[in-house]
């Protein structure tokens, strides 16, 4: 039942302590501030993280080519690896636990021509398994098979930005363009996950471009998939890889520089205990700020409790109850919590709502906070709020009347 009474002596006490409720409510209200910007901001560092990750498959390893760095058998270091088809080809058949594979081989300034409209795109040739490494997503049309490789087919995968800007609004499936003065057939059209930059790109069968523009059976790269995410099985495929090129190209295994091996599994595993890691600190900060205004709480209701030392004593003389004593002095603990924790909820979803309206990049997206850990964690400094003014409460019920109207 609402005691309007109680409710008048709670208020009018506060309003003879402004500044004392108000530093009180302040410590409180700052304290799930923090937690709740702290919390967003983390989670918005690891959106930006993982938004890194989008554009290429988790479970691949890119392996680039590099320079011996040390003697091998009679050979100097200094010496460039150049990758063939038949590494890509002998890691596709020696590997267990491929998803699938790739290459890559660039044709180098590229002039792409369609009609009167000419533009410079980047020009990959690839093979099949190209679209699971990349996350590419087909809208029209098909990507690159098999067939298109074996037969050396003359025909080109485009970007959903390099159909816009060579054909408009026309349908480009099927039409003609020529690459560098060679003509190539649009079989697909494509988006990617990783953004505007990637549909500016053109796919061609690695077979056709290296015949075309006489890249004889050099590559630039290979990618591998895994059939999963699992880190010790990507990293025994690195390993593999490693020994398999250190084979062929004569260098030492141990060499970390003739061949680099980016193990994306690994990469992303490192970002999640790193996430982990932050977000554990983010909870620690923030419990110890809400402490401190828990803390503050209790301090205040001893303080008041003492001030009132008499008042009450005054009022269990005239048959107070103990209950009615302590439900005063927790009423207004809650109080205070409850209306100081809410305003530092409000404040801190709305500077994070502004964050994300104006600091949103590549590296930081979407700092937001789950409304249901901060109601969580709102209620959480409620309760401890109600155990901090327990104890000057329950210290007030046993007051002895006598005692109290002697309290100077």
């Amino acid at each position: 039942m609402f005691d309007l009474d109680k409710w008048q002596e709670i208020l009018d006490t506060i309003r003879k302590n402004r500044l004392r409720t108000f530093l009180t409510g302040f410590s409180v209200a700052w304290g799930i501030f923090m937690l709740v910007l702290l919390l967003g901001s983390g989670h918005g560092l690891a959106n930006g993280i993982e938004y890194q990750f989008r554009d290429d498959a988790i479970n691949s390893l890119w392996i680039y080519p590099g320079e011996t760095s040390m003697p091998y058998q009679g050979l100097k270091p200094g010496r460039s690896i150049q990758f063939t088809n038949e590494d890509h080809d002998g890691l596709e058949t020696a590997l267990d636990g491929t998803r699938s594979t790739t290459a890559r081989f660039y044709v180098r300034s590229p002039v792409v021509r369609y009609r009167e409209e000419s533009e410079t795109f980047d020009v990959r040739a690839v093979h099949p398994g190209h679209a699971d490494v990349e996350h590419t997503r087909m809208v029209r049309g098909r990507f690159l098979n098999p067939l298109d490789l074996a037969e050396h087919r003359k025909v080109a995968v485009i970007g959903e930005l390099v159909r816009s800007a060579l054909f408009e609004d026309a349908p480009a499936i099927g039409e003609e363009l020529e690459i560098n003065g060679i003509s190539f057939k649009v079989v697909g059209v494509f988006e990617d996950e990783g953004g505007d930059n990637e549909m500016l790109k053109i796919y061609l069968p690695i077979t056709t471009a290296q015949r075309a523009f006489g890249g004889d059976n050099r590559i630039a790269q290979i990618m591998v998939t895994t059939v999963d995410a699992d880190l010790e099985r990507s990293t025994a495929m690195a390993d593999a890889v490693r020994r398999r090129l250190a084979q062929r190209h004569d260098f030492a295994v141990e060499d970390q520089r003739a061949v680099f091996v980016r193990n994306n599994v690994e990469n992303f595993r490192q970002f999640v205990a790193v996430m982990d890691g932050i977000r554990a600190f983010v909870w620690v900060i923030g419990i110890g700020t809400i402490l401190a205004g828990v803390v503050g709480v209790g301090n205040i209701m001893m303080i008041t409790v003492r001030e009132r030392t008499k008042e009450i004593g005054v009022r269990k003389a005239v048959g107070a109850t103990p209950w009615s004593i302590v439900s005063l002095i927790l009423h207004e603990s809650i109080f205070i919590t409850s209306v100081a924790g809410y305003a530092g909820l409000v404040l801190g979803v709305w500077l994070l709502e502004l964050m994300a309206g104006n600091l949103d990049t590549d590296f930081f997206r979407n700092p937001s906070v789950d409304l249901t850990v901060a109601l969580q964690a709102v209620a959480l400094l409620v309760g401890a709020g109600t155990l901090a003014g327990l104890v000057p409460a329950i210290r007030a019920a046993r007051i002895q009347p006598v005692v109290a109207l002697r309290d100077e």
